[in-house]
């Protein structure tokens, strides 16, 4: 089987491929694809795979795209860490729908509804509700901890230890309660999606915070506001003026 895999978190991808491995040795990754700009010209270039294991949030957009620029006719198992598209996903090729992180009994499962219903050339509607069925019932799955690389050493990282994100030079760290400050492979946009919205807040383009984080907040002319984090930054930290309002909602829920 030759199959592709568009995600733009690297350690996802690395993660799936190995599960792949572990089900079929010969299970073929014939391209590894972050983005829907790359996806298209993959597709427009080559030969369709039998199966195409898709990330919805993607480093340009979301892969929903992809089907409006190609025209695809190529089964997908789409991966996300949210259910909120599960609709839309069945309305082009979706075979199934996983939630991140990967489980692999239900990668197996997705395979092998895949093998199904591709040979017997027909899909079963009944399986389909169940499906929608039992999604709908799942809770938001958000991230409770991050790998973060220390030299040539792995570990982990709690969210409850952390109380901040911040990027600078097209870098993302983290920053625990402590004061410990980490790499993290993700974008502010992605960690939007991955962290508890009632825990943590988008203030700027440059900062995620922790509400726990928050010592002081001072109020300005024309509406500014200013915050004291802990542990400190260096520089100031401001809401940008166009969340001040949705910030201000945020604080009271």
């Amino acid at each position: 089987m030759n199959v592709i895999i568009i995600e733009d978190e690297h350690l996802s991808a690395q993660r799936l491929q190995a599960m792949l491995a572990k089900y079929d040795p010969s299970i073929t990754v014939l391209a590894e694809i972050p983005s829907v700009a790359e996806a298209v010209q993959w597709f427009r270039e080559n030969k369709d795979p039998d199966l195409v294991f898709m990330d919805i949030h993607l480093e340009d957009g979301q892969s929903f795209s992809i089907f409006e620029s190609v025209n695809l006719d190529v089964p997908v198992i789409f991966t996300t860490a949210f259910d909120e598209y599960t609709i839309k996903a069945f309305k082009v090729n979706s075979v199934d729908y996983l939630m991140k992180p990967l489980n692999y009994e239900e990668l197996v499962k997705a395979i092998e509804k895949f093998k199904r219903i591709h040979s017997e050339k027909q899909a079963s509607g009944k399986s389909l509700e169940q499906l929608l069925h039992s999604l709908q019932k799942k809770e938001p799955d958000y991230k409770s901890r991050f790998l973060v690389s220390i030299g040539s050493r792995l570990m982990t990282v709690e969210v409850d230890d952390i109380h901040y994100f911040y990027s600078a030079e097209k870098i993302t760290f983290l920053v625990t309660k402590d004061n410990h400050r980490y790499p993290v492979d993700f974008s502010l946009d992605k960690l939007s999606l991955m962290l508890d919205p009632a825990v943590f807040y988008r203030i700027n383009r440059q900062m995620m915070v922790k509400l726990t984080a928050i010592e002081n907040i001072h109020v300005y002319s024309k509406g500014r506001i200013k915050l004291d984090l802990s542990p400190a930054m260096k520089e100031d930290v401001f809401v940008s003026l166009d969340k001040v309002v949705e910030f201000k909602e945020w604080l009271g829920k």
